[in-house]
């Protein structure tokens, strides 16, 4: 089914509007952005391909890493080449509405605990107890689905799989949730996604846009956590994420 073969039934006109537009957070319409679709030529593509298309290019292509907080623009994504779920998901979203696929933000926090291992320790007492956290939500053959399962790319996530190779069954730690370490629900295939699900403590609901979202919850990190994350701690922990996705 191409784009333009799509029957979508919302309530109304203005609702799938909403959900296709940009936003400061989804800017889409930015030179590198547009550039890298017309490169890949996505728009050619039928939904479902489009889909898996721009899935696993935010999933492998953009590495698993921590960006200098949540709320930055999509573009800014792309440039750094890398992102967690939240600066991912901003990217999966402007690409998704820049080829005209309508998609949502699902907000949510997750346990600390999650991030041990990825984060190190001596860091970990400065994160918030309960962590902004967010997946999309993509309208596709007349249903939602929810996907969140681009968060880490294949390198880093076949890394940790092998270092704990004798855990196949539920897993926390290292940016991971899973009920199943060793075949977790991450490959698009028209159902719903997820790598770090199980960890997920409130949940806020939907919005349009993470503009929305963030205007209504801020963001992970205040007062001097968030200069010192910025140019300092990001650094460290990136570093630590590279040396796991390198088995060292």
């Amino acid at each position: 089914m191409l784009a333009s073969e799509r029957n979508l039934n919302f309530s109304s006109p203005n609702q799938e509007q909403s959900l296709l537009e940009s936003t400061y957070i989804l800017d889409f319409g930015q030179p590198d952005i547009q550039a890298l679709i017309s490169q890949r030529g996505w728009r050619k593509l039928r939904v479902y391909e489009q889909v898996g298309a721009v899935y696993h290019f935010v999933k492998d292509e953009i590495l698993f890493g921590y960006n200098r907080r949540d709320d930055i623009p999509a573009s800014e994504v792309l440039s750094d080449g890398y992102g967690q779920c939240n600066t991912k998901g901003t990217l999966f979203m402007a690409l998704l509405r820049a080829i005209g696929i309508p998609c949502r933000f699902h907000g949510f926090t997750i346990e600390q605990s999650l991030q041990i291992g990825a984060i190190p320790n001596i860091f970990i007492k400065l994160a918030p107890k309960y962590i902004i956290h967010s997946w999309v939500e993509i309208y596709f053959d007349n249903r939602w689905i929810n996907l969140e399962g681009f968060i880490l790319d294949k390198k880093y996530l076949a890394a940790i799989q092998q270092k704990f190779s004798n855990n196949t069954g539920e897993f926390c730690g290292y940016g991971i949730a899973t009920k199943c370490l060793a075949k977790p629900e991450v490959d698009w295939s028209g159902k719903d996604t997820f790598i770090q699900r199980e960890g997920i403590y409130d949940d806020f609901g939907v919005f349009d846009s993470p503009d929305e979202f963030y205007q209504q919850y801020g963001t992970n990190l205040d007062g001097i956590r968030k200069p010192l994350y910025e140019y300092l701690i990001r650094h460290i922990i990136n570093w630590n994420v590279q040396k796991l996705r390198l088995g060292s």
